[in-house]
């Protein structure tokens, strides 16, 4: 198959280059917009594209990874060209659901790397591998560093990479959550072998010379020598092993400011898919808050935070499957502003109950703009008007967006 000429258009969500043709649209991994390429197609796909116009937006990437890490898709894209991406990526979903609005600039909020990192370990032969997958592949990628993560954990690799090689399965793969902490790195392995229980004096003597503050191994503490506290606006958090918490410090912040900021002068409050109390417990500062989660351990930590004396005012909560059992009408009648961060598959049902609620105000958060689209179009053919979206960027140089859209009610 010969060689084409292809001229890059646009940049698509997953951070491809697409260039139109007369036979559809072929998308050019690597290239930017205004980008010229020459390379073969096959099944819409550019292989080995070379680029021969190079754009203005190009700049060097920052990690050597860069050429097999799968984490990374647009680190070649200059600052100012990459957050309009972003904010674009908003503009489309909303605008696939008939949604015209202003959407606002995109907050960067990546700043001191990501203090949660998901790595993969595994072994070639008998040499141990920690990283990341290739895009679209199951093989790995080595990281020996990571421009986007907390330089605690980048400076930990190989103490990280030694302590996955003492529980790797024979055959597969294991995963390990890393999280930077005030008290150290939190380390959970999930997938080790089933035989790491005869390793526990030797992995807890490793975890003590690595300086970590835990270790978990497939749901069970194996060590905590300091409990790994996360400061939630003065408020001490120690996270369930493995679990879910914002990826930066600072787009937590970001992402508390636009919800305080739509909550205003809100007197009572349910914070849906709460987790550990991110909004929660920013929000009970001012405002009666009920809490609703699915995840028995992010209830269990958010708990734990509350039994200390914290000058917050009535905080109250509930384990509840909102995806299975929302809060229907009558049950968000004493609300006049309810927060909602779901998982990437969004809040469908609950939407549909709160299109028919009363409640004043409405902030949603999500980290996948199709899906946040989806509920907001129930929402606004429920009556409710959007006032803002705002883009928060907290995965540098990667597809993925959070979003804060208000809406309220007349």
């Amino acid at each position: 198959m010969s060689e084409r000429e292809l001229k890059v258009t646009e940049l698509g969500h997953r951070g491809d280059g697409i260039a139109q043709t007369e036979t559809g649209p072929v998308f050019v991994a690597g290239a930017l917009p205004g980008e010229t390429v020459r390379a073969e197609v096959v099944d819409g796909r550019a292989k080995k594209p070379v680029i021969e116009t190079r754009s203005p937006d190009r700049i060097e990437p920052l990690c050597r990874h860069i050429k097999t890490c799968g984490g990374c898709s647009v680190q070649h894209l200059a600052e100012q060209p990459y957050l309009a991406w972003k904010r674009d990526l908003v503009v489309k979903a909303l605008g696939d659901r008939g949604i015209e609005t202003e959407v606002g600039d995109t907050i960067a909020a990546t700043e001191g790397g990501r203090r949660r990192a998901v790595l993969t370990a595994t072994r070639a032969g008998r040499t141990p591998l920690l990283g990341y997958h290739e895009k679209a592949s199951h093989k790995l990628v080595d990281i020996s560093e990571c421009p986007v993560l907390d330089p605690a954990i980048v400076s930990a690799l190989p103490g990280l990479k030694k302590l996955a090689a003492a529980v790797l399965p024979k055959k597969g793969e294991l995963r390990l959550t890393v999280l930077a902490t005030t008290a150290g790195l939190d380390v959970a392995i999930d997938k080790a072998d089933k035989t790491y229980d005869r390793k526990i004096p030797a992995l807890s003597q490793m975890v003590m010379e690595l300086g970590f503050s835990r270790l978990s191994v497939n749901g069970e503490v194996i060590l905590e020598v300091r409990p790994p506290l996360l400061d939630m606006a003065g408020v001490g958090i120690v996270a369930a092993p493995g679990g879910f918490t914002q990826a930066t410090v600072a787009a937590e912040e970001a992402l508390s400011k636009l919800v305080l900021d739509g909550a205003g002068k809100a007197r009572n409050v349910a914070d849906l898919f709460s987790g550990v109390g991110t909004f929660a417990l920013r929000l009970a500062r001012t405002a009666n808050v009920h809490a609703v989660e699915g995840d028995a351990a992010a209830l269990a930590a958010f708990d734990k935070a509350l039994r200390k004396p914290q000058g917050l005012k009535k905080v109250t909560f509930e384990r509840r499957d909102l995806s299975r059992r929302p809060l229907v009408r009558d049950e968000l009648e004493p609300f006049d502003t309810v927060v909602f961060d779901p998982p990437r598959v969004g809040a469908q049902a609950q939407a549909e109950q709160l299109a028919l609620s009363k409640v004043k105000t409405i902030i949603a958060v999500s980290c996948n703009p199709a899906t946040l689209a989806r509920d907001l179009r129930i929402l606004i053919d429920g009556g409710y008007v959007l006032q803002s979206v705002t883009p928060v960027d907290q995965f540098h140089y990667s597809p993925h967006i959070e979003a804060v859209a208000v809406l309220t009610r007349e």
